[in-house]
């Protein structure tokens, strides 16, 4: 793999263990892992060969690539579904069932695509998916030819639904599945993908959809398959009242304290939303290590509520931030997941209650942390290339010159100049530079006109 220098950034925004923020900065990779970073004449001058490919970066803003701990990419085909633009969790979930029981494989592929483009321009190097439904011919192993494809750093979690609304859950029964082959086929994929190496491409986790739809039989033996192969787990929890209700008339528990009746508490697991989580709960997740994926446009989108993220944060609850489906977020853009999620902590009237610089390190080491990462979050030696720069001189951040670090979440979210990924670059000057972005549209819009044209 060639090596890398990107030199001359306005700031370099470490979010290393000391926060380094480094003016003119500069730094210098190898095989996909960082070896130097500095200032442009510390790295210039520790250097002894010359760069394979070197990036200019003057008046950018050079900082280590977002991660997202929570994405359906699927739903990128079902946005802005008429009849679920304006209904809760559930009734929304009721009017997508029926469309997303004619997913085809190679719909998911071009949605993984699609999605996974737009989170890459949008400063996104690493991210997790949640693949909870499988009709026809769907398979992870879908998602995870797309993900190679387009060279993205990806988590990718083998979702389950077993439990059908004739058994008391809330999908139609005929986009459930079989709970003995739902963990053959996880199995199957764990020993087929799963790379525990540091610097590690892809990754597989285990991940029952929700409470409202498996088993608790079914989440107690994929926490045990999990555990037997060393990888992590993933679901939904306590999303919002209704949610909270299910579990309290279903299980006679709140929903932390029935993740724990199921050995779903640990620094291997992490629940994505976590909305109306108890006071009590988030004592239960900090003690643990238990992550929490903050999903804040969707839980508004869906009139979930707002997630207690300060006081999660304050206890020591691991927080990572999550775009949420493409149908339930409309959107996949995590620049502005970071700016939502600052600026929704401070409705509750506490101005100060997340700063910009917070949002972002959410964003990079804090969903390194849940993901169980400790090779991405931050620039520093040792630490994989990935990073993103953003140039100042566009009219959104006109005026924004005096703290450029918080001008990526205060001002217009933008689209990212450069995004790195293991040491390629994958967006040049804002051009995705590993796919056809035009020819992928069009085929998954085509897909997305034949989903919405179904009965």
């Amino acid at each position: 793999m060639p090596s890398l220098l990107a030199e001359h950034a306005h700031v370099l925004l470490t979010f290393d263990d000391q926060r380094r923020e480094i003016p003119d900065g500069a730094l210098f990779a190898r095989d996909g892992v960082i070896e130097w970073v500095g200032s442009t004449a510390e790295v210039r001058a520790a250097l002894t060969e010359t760069p394979d490919e070197t990036l200019n970066l003057r008046d950018h803003v050079l900082l280590p690539g977002l991660v997202n701990t929570h994405h359906h990419m699927f739903q990128s085909l079902t946005r802005v579904t008429p009849n679920g633009q304006d209904h809760e969790l559930f009734g929304w979930l009721r009017a997508h069932y029926g469309m997303w029981a004619n997913l085809r494989g190679e719909m998911i592929y071009a949605s993984t695509l699609t999605a996974m483009a737009e989170l890459i321009l949008s400063g996104c190097t690493t991210s997790s998916d949640h693949l909870y439904i499988y009709p026809n011919d769907c398979r992870l192993d879908d998602s995870i030819r797309a993900a190679t494809e387009i060279g993205m750093r990806f988590h990718a979690t083998r979702g389950s639904m077993s439990v059908g609304e004739s058994k008391g859950g809330l999908p139609p029964d005929r986009v459930v599945e079989d709970e003995a082959f739902i963990l053959r086929d996880t199995q199957r994929l764990l020993e087929t993908y799963h790379d525990a190496q540091r610097y590690a491409m892809l990754r597989i986790a285990v991940a029952p959809c929700s409470p409202f739809t498996v088993s608790q039989d079914l989440m107690r033996e994929s926490a045990r398959l999990a555990r037997a192969y060393g990888v992590r787990l993933h679901t939904h929890l306590a999303e919002n009242d209704n949610d909270v209700t299910y579990s309290l008339e279903t299980f006679g528990l709140a929903p932390a304290e029935y993740a724990e009746s199921v050995a779903w508490l640990g620094e291997d697991v992490w629940h994505a939303h976590c909305v109306k989580l108890s006071a009590q709960g988030i004592g239960m997740f900090a003690r643990s290590g238990t992550g929490i994926a903050h999903c804040p446009s969707s839980n508004m989108r869906l009139a979930s509520g707002i997630a207690p993220i300060r006081a999660m944060r304050d206890a020591g609850v691991r927080v990572g931030l999550g775009v949420d489906g493409s149908a339930s977020n409309d959107s996949g853009h995590m620049l502005a997941e970071a700016r939502m999620a600052m600026l929704l902590q401070r409705v509750g009237g506490d101005p100060a209650a997340l700063g910009g610089r917070e949002a972002l390190e959410i964003a990079t080491r804090g969903g390194a942390s849940v993901l169980g990462r400790d090779d991405i979050g931050a620039l520093a030696v040792g630490m994989a290339a990935d990073f993103i720069a953003v140039n100042l001189n566009r009219v959104g951040f006109a005026g924004a010159w005096q703290d450029p670090a918080s001008a990526l979440v205060f001002c217009a979210p933008p689209s990212v100049d450069y995004s790195v990924i293991n040491g390629r670059v994958v967006v040049r000057e804002g051009q995705l530079t590993t796919l056809n972005l035009p020819n992928v549209l069009r085929q998954h819009n085509a897909y997305a006109r034949q989903l919405a044209n179904m009965p």
